[in-house]
């Protein structure tokens, strides 16, 4: 663990389901940031023959591993979002595997980097606002998120109104966000244009963390 990694600067990066943030952290790629993504974490923690897997299968059944041996993530999440104890039964599996590697790769992910995004769905959820020393929130209404919810994953309006309802409302995001992106019109264009703006802000934050004078020479 390098000095740098330790001081370098943290972007929470979150919003609810459906608000954008793959093409946020699209965006932010494009600008040499290092993501972290608790999905793509998710992922890679429940690949075929994993112990995550393992322990989710002997828990849940057969009917959430497809018949590759992958995780039938659709089938779980239309058993979570049916049954609230199904659901907090896979949260206490997940979570603690997944925040223990979100912090891991934050202080490890391109070190040289002048600030890390830490893209975290469930962040206000899970209290992980420690993780980060600014919020960036992506917002749109919640009926845009319904229908984009149904759009996307091919989910009943039940399922998709339930993942909504586990998540803090749009309100308490918007409240405790630190920088907010409307996500309504769903242009990229305007993503690109809000999120540099930002980036330049976060890079005078990165600065100032790291006690340097000049600010690194970025995008």
């Amino acid at each position: 663990m390098t000095e740098r990694s330790v001081e370098r600067f943290k972007v929470g990066l979150t919003g609810g389901i459906a608000c954008g943030k793959t093409s946020a952290c699209k965006v932010f790629a494009e600008l040499q940031i290092p993501i972290v993504d608790a999905d793509v974490i998710s992922r890679e923690l429940t690949s075929p023959g994993s112990p995550l897997l393992d322990t989710i299968a002997a828990e849940f059944g057969s009917e959430v591993i497809a018949a590759d041996g992958s995780f039938n993530r659709k089938a779980m999440r239309n058993l979570a979002f049916s049954d609230s104890s199904a659901l907090m039964r896979l949260n206490a599996i997940m979570h603690p595997a997944i925040h223990a590697e979100l912090k891991r790769q934050a202080l490890k992910k391109e070190p040289s980097a002048p600030y890390v995004v830490l893209a975290i769905p469930l962040l206000f959820e899970h209290h992980l606002e420690k993780l980060t020393d600014r919020i960036l929130v992506l917002d749109c209404s919640e009926d845009l998120q319904l229908a984009r919810i149904m759009q996307r994953d091919g989910s009943s309006e039940q399922v998709a109104r339930s993942i909504m309802s586990n998540q803090v409302s749009r309100l308490y995001r918007r409240q405790h966000a630190d920088d907010l992106i409307d996500t309504q019109s769903g242009s990229l264009e305007y993503l690109q244009q809000e999120i540099g703006k930002l980036h330049q802000i976060y890079l005078q934050c990165a600065a100032q963390k790291a006690g340097t004078a000049i600010q690194p020479e970025y995008k």
